[in-house]
């Protein structure tokens, strides 16, 4: 039976970033099926955050790159001012996901703001973004400036706020567990674990039987 791993995360939270590679590593030869799911930290109109301002220079300071540095993983602070809103990307990847290439699309948003501090609220950017995951660039910038994705991303945001009830992101839920946060390879492997063994059939040997005439 295949485990499936529901990611709830924004492209805009660095430790949904840092929160993969662990994740990776975790499901590396199992039968795991992994679903990114959109969560808008600061959906429009409210305002983003800026680099510059003390809460961000902080937050990076004190938590973001020392934990960077102890994953042995690179991310920069993102000099986009103030950082986009998300929504659009999240359009693309509704439609990213239609094509088979969600999870792609999605490592790729990712890389190119906290790795390239690319604008990933820009249509000319995230059309460029597609077609390096191997989507149609024509077709993909259609589907953004007719909104034509705007609804299963609304959706899908309805789900995670409401439905999946999801305050935080990253968060994980495996089979019936709900975790935030980052977390280690060995803690994501031992939930995936657990699952699997909960999904095996139970063999019991009560009520054996044999074939016609009473013989085994």
């Amino acid at each position: 039976m295949t485990v499936k791993v529901k990611v709830y995360s924004d492209y805009v939270c660095p430790f949904c970033f840092l929160a993969e590679q662990p994740l990776e590593e975790a499901i590396k030869g199992k039968d795991v099926e992994v679903e990114w799911m959109p969560f808008e930290l600061r959906p429009a109109p409210n305002q983003t955050l800026r680099p510059e301002d003390d809460y961000l220079q902080t937050t990076w300071s004190q938590s973001v790159y020392p934990m960077a540095e102890q994953m042995g993983i690179e991310i920069f602070l993102p000099d986009v001012s103030p950082q986009p809103h998300t929504h659009l990307a999240f359009e693309g990847f509704q439609y990213a996901k239609e094509k088979g290439k969600g999870t792609a699309y999605n490592e790729r948003m990712l890389k190119a703001f906290f790795q390239e501090s690319q604008d990933i609220g820009d249509v000319e950017v995230l059309t460029k973004l597609a077609g390096e995951v191997g989507l149609d660039e024509k077709e993909y910038r259609e589907a953004l400036e007719s909104r034509k994705y705007e609804e299963a991303h609304q959706q899908a945001l309805e789900h995670s706020y409401e439905e999946a009830d999801i305050t935080a992101v990253p968060t994980f839920v495996i089979g019936d567990t709900k975790i935030a946060g980052i977390h280690t390879k060995e803690t994501l492997e031992q939930l995936i674990d657990e699952e699997l063994q909960k999904q095996k059939p139970k063999v019991l040997f009560e009520g054996m039987a044999c074939g016609p005439g009473g013989f085994c």
